[in-house]
């Protein structure tokens, strides 16, 4: 497996905090890879080592193989949670201004700038000053400054902050198209929903250290826990806490006769449970929970850090 990012015994420190410590984590090259963590766990300081913003106390980190070089910043683009365009410049002459820093001549950059903003309706903007557009206006600028140069890694920190559910959508289809087409992407972000779509990997940290991480269908595998749903029919509902290995959840009535139980079962106890079933009601459908990205979240990190 080709890695975009190698990070070994990556520590940094201010003051008496420890933001990370010893932090191994591997990064698959062609990724759609989810950091995640509550706030304070050393997202935002593990992205600005990566970018070269701050440098590590101690540790190394690779990029696609060879060990971090300030040259390689043209290689990354970088959205960061809070967005920083000038607000009186232009947004054509900001663009270009933003493109040339990653090293594209001034051209090559205009000629894509302009197919952007022409795909994306936005040919008007171009003389505007960013403080005439509205704050999703402006974000689908900075959006648009990330990605022209296009690097081999893209570092999205809460990308679809402040965007409306079609310019989400928007900014989200851009992300998969991108990953499609080589680019490895690092998406750091507390809605869960999104990396449930979006991510083919993740990891979790929390207080500096590594919690979980790999392929996300095979962590969502490693906490099945036995639950399942059941729909089913009778006279009245079936009395779970009576039949052994079986723990009864939440349970509704979704309509006279028809009932929905959630409840888990013991390794070893699954045979005798659809055997007391078939005697007590129809079953209508039965299906494993496997939980989600958000509850695996909520279990692995204590409540007072998330």
């Amino acid at each position: 497996m080709k890695l975009a990012i190698d990070i070994v015994n990556l520590s940094k420190q201010y003051g008496d905090h420890k933001a990370l410590d010893n932090l191994n984590l591997t990064i698959p090259e062609g990724s759609m890879f989810g950091l995640l963590g509550p706030n304070g766990a050393g997202k935002t300081t593990l992205i600005r080592i990566i970018n070269q913003i701050i440098e590590q106390d101690h540790g190394q980190v690779k990029l696609f193989g060879k060990d971090l070089k300030p040259d390689d910043i043209r290689q990354v683009g970088y959205l960061p949670e809070e967005r920083g365009l000038y607000k009186t410049m232009k947004v054509g002459e900001q663009a270009l201004y933003l493109a040339q820093l990653k090293g594209m001549p001034h051209d090559l950059a205009k000629s894509r700038l302009k197919d952007w903003f022409v795909r994306w309706d936005m040919t008007s903007w171009w003389d505007k000053k960013i403080e005439e557009l509205s704050k999703g206006m402006a974000q689908k600028i900075q959006f648009i400054t990330t990605v022209l140069h296009e690097p081999k890694l893209l570092i999205f920190d809460e990308p679809f902050s402040g965007f409306d559910p079609v310019n989400a959508q928007l900014i989200q289809e851009e992300m998969l198209r991108l990953n499609r087409e080589g680019a490895t992407i690092i998406f750091s972000t507390h809605r869960m929903e999104s990396v449930e779509e979006l991510c083919t990997d993740i990891v979790l940290i929390d207080q500096g250290k590594k919690v979980l991480e790999g392929n996300i269908h095979e962590v969502k595998d490693r906490h099945r826990n036995g639950s399942y749903r059941l729909t089913y029919r009778a006279d009245k509902p079936i009395a779970f806490q009576a039949i052994e290995g079986v723990t009864a959840a939440d349970s509704d009535i979704l309509r006279s006769g028809l009932y929905r139980q959630m409840f888990k079962v013991n390794d070893g106890h699954a045979n005798a449970l659809i055997e007391s079933l078939n005697q007590q009601c129809k079953i209508m459908s039965i299906e494993e929970v496997i939980p989600s990205i958000h509850d695996i979240f909520v279990q692995a990190v204590s409540p007072s850090q998330s």
